[in-house]
């Protein structure tokens, strides 16, 4: 009597890795990313804005939306060239994550009568390249470039939950749940060997993002 064989997974080609990557990009640029955890901003009311109020809102949060297409374009771009397996489940587990806060701050936009950035195919690009290149430089560094863009990002959330119109609970909700999961990505990171990045990266990771803001809160 012949046994079933049982299948082990095939291991991935850089073929069959490009393939997946390109998936990953038109869905996070042109698609629609389901979430895995539920919106934190679901439970809040959705208290009425006046315009002003609505615009600065929707333009807080199409920073984010755009921070979140740049997260997953770097940790994808990263993940693609890592050479330790372990160091790439982590990078493909924070990309999930950014996928939730990705899905959250698009229907928040929709809720705000708002849209995502038009420069989205520009700010992914630019993000996988980097995040490619950051990878090459082995996984020390892969990790250094998470922990130092995660602590970038946390700030500038602080700075939003700050800033945000005091009755906008439900954008409130979601980037406290954001602000918190990028604080545990950088600390796995340190936990699994990152390096400290050396002048002048983390300045000109601060400059490029600084810019990405300004273009962003209006295109």
């Amino acid at each position: 009597m012949n046994m079933p064989h049982s299948r082990t997974p095939r291991a991935l080609s850089p073929f069959d890795r490009l393939l997946a990557d390109a998936q990953n990009a038109l869905e996070t640029i042109a698609g629609a990313p389901q979430a895995a955890r539920p919106n934190p901003g679901a439970d809040q009311a959705d208290v009425v804005l006046d315009d002003t109020e609505r615009r600065h809102a929707a333009g807080l949060m199409r920073i984010n939306h755009v921070g979140e297409v740049c997260a997953q374009a770097l940790y994808v771009g990263q993940a693609a060239v890592a050479r330790d397996p372990q160091t790439r489940t982590q990078l493909q587990a924070a990309a999930q994550e950014e996928t939730d806060h990705l899905a959250w701050c698009a229907d928040r936009l929709r809720e705000l009568g708002s849209r995502p950035s038009l420069l989205n195919p520009v700010w992914y690009a630019g993000s996988y390249a980097i995040g490619l290149l950051a990878g090459l430089r082995g996984d020390g560094w892969n990790l250094g470039f998470v922990v130092e863009t995660e602590r970038q990002v946390e700030a500038h959330l602080d700075e939003h939950l700050e800033t945000l119109p005091p009755a906008d609970a439900r954008s409130r909700a979601i980037l406290r749940v954001m602000k918190a999961d990028e604080a545990r990505h950088a600390e796995h990171a340190e936990a699994a060997g990152a390096r400290i990045l050396p002048q002048p990266v983390p300045t000109l990771m601060a400059a490029a993002s600084k810019v990405m803001k300004a273009v962003a809160y209006r295109l």
